[in-house]
Parts: structure tokens; sequence; C-alpha cells
């Protein structure tokens, strides 16, 4: 009779520890399927749509004077000043990533932004329709400021860091009104619609004014003395924080 009475304890020992670790469980449980439910109406984030094949330049069209070509499996230019643009849709509310190399640190190009309609050979019409957010790394031996350094809202912005001319990374966020670029990782121009800009230095400097929330995109030939290599040309979108 004792050894049933421990028996019984026993058992009843077993089944109020079982109890936490089965709640626990279900917890766990309901977290992931509320989680799965909730990222099922979420445009996924993580994933990079590469908008250059590495092959050639399927979807993309050269608009203006000079030409692009690939080699070695980089984007490369000739002539110029004109611009390669994504023939396939505009983008808004969503991430460019672009990987490109300098050759020289005053090595002159960009990635414009925001353009509202498509290119035409009119070489200042993305220029004074669109953004371009810049690359040259010594724009003082042409003569120009830190407003136009690299990661720059060309004449617009200045630079909150600055980088070297090896392989880089810059990723710039279309969020609506505000553009933020980072470069290598870090932070280089965060610029909304109606925020104070200088005016104009030079004739070849964009025209003031707002943009579009959403346009089309494309990689700059400057000249033949100016080469920059692009390897990568990527877009994702914004991921929207479902409440």
């Amino acid at each position: 009779m004792k050894k049933n009475l421990i028996d019984s304890q026993d058992s009843a020992s077993d089944i109020n520890l079982a109890k936490p670790v089965f709640v626990l469980s279900l917890a766990v449980c309901l977290l992931i399927l509320m989680t799965k439910t909730l990222s099922a109406g979420v445009a996924d984030s993580t994933h990079w749509r590469h908008l250059f094949n590495g092959k050639d330049l399927t979807g993309w069209k050269q608009a203006g004077p000079g030409s692009h070509f690939v080699e070695d499996g980089f984007i490369k230019s000739k002539g110029g000043m004109g611009l390669l643009y994504w023939t396939g849709e505009k983008f808004g509310n969503c991430v460019i990533r672009v990987v490109f190399r300098m050759r020289d640190e005053n090595s002159n190009s960009g990635v414009f932004i925001r353009i509202p309609s498509i290119p035409t050979e009119d070489n200042m019409m993305p220029v004074n329709t669109g953004y371009e957010v810049q690359i040259d790394n010594k724009p003082e031996l042409s003569g120009e400021d830190d407003y136009h350094y690299t990661g720059m809202l060309y004449s617009l912005t200045k630079p909150l860091a600055k980088t070297g001319p090896q392989w880089n990374t810059m990723e710039i966020t279309l969020d609506g009104p505000k553009t933020i670029v980072f470069l290598n990782g870090v932070k280089v121009t965060e610029f909304k619609e109606g925020d104070p800009v200088p005016a104009k230095k030079f004739d070849f400097e964009p025209n003031r004014g707002p943009r579009p929330e959403s346009g089309y995109i494309g990689i700059q030939n400057h000249s033949d003395k100016d080469v920059v290599f692009f390897k990568e040309v990527s877009v994702r979108p914004l991921k929207k924080v479902t409440k």
C-alpha cells in the first residue's frame, strides 16, 4: 500500500513537471504559426532581383551619346555623356544595389534614379528630371567640391562619410519621398523631398525641384577617360512592417 502511494505521488510529480513543458511547446508552435501567417502578406525583402545578368545588356537601352558593353562579366562604357537605363519598369519603395569600381579615383559616373519618363537622347534630360547618385572620389580635380563626391545626390547633398577606390557596394533606398544612400555599409546620404539644397554653382548641375516617388533608373557613361566597372545592379522591394 505504501509503495502504491509513492507510485501515485511520483506519477503526479511527472504530470506536474510535464505541464510547463507542454505549455511552452504549445506557445512556441503558436508563435511560429503566427509569424508565418503575418509574413505571408509581406514581400520577401531578402530576395534581390538581378537586372544585369553578367553576360549581356538584355533589358537595358542606351540613351544619349556613347555606349555601354559587357566585357569580362562587367558593364563598361565608351564615350559619353549618355545613360544606360533599365527599360522594363519604374522603381520606387525599393532598395537598389550597385557594385562598382573606379579605374581612377576621379573616374566619373553615376547611378540615376527617379527619372519620371523614358530617358531621351537629350543627355541633360535625366540630369534635370531625376537624381544622380554620384561616382567620383576626387571631384576637386574637376574644380568641384564635396557636393559632387561619391554617394551624393549630385550637387544637392554633402557626404556623411567617404570611401576608397576599391570595389564598392552602393545601396540606394527609395522610401516614398526619402532617398538614403549607404556605401560599403556606411550611410553617406539622406535626403527628403523639400529639404534645403544649395543654389546651382555650374550650368551642368541639375535643375532644382521635386522628383517623383518612382521612376526609371540607369547608369551613366561620362567620357572615354572616365572608366567605371559595374558587376551588379539589383533591386529588392522594401519590407513594410505589418501591424
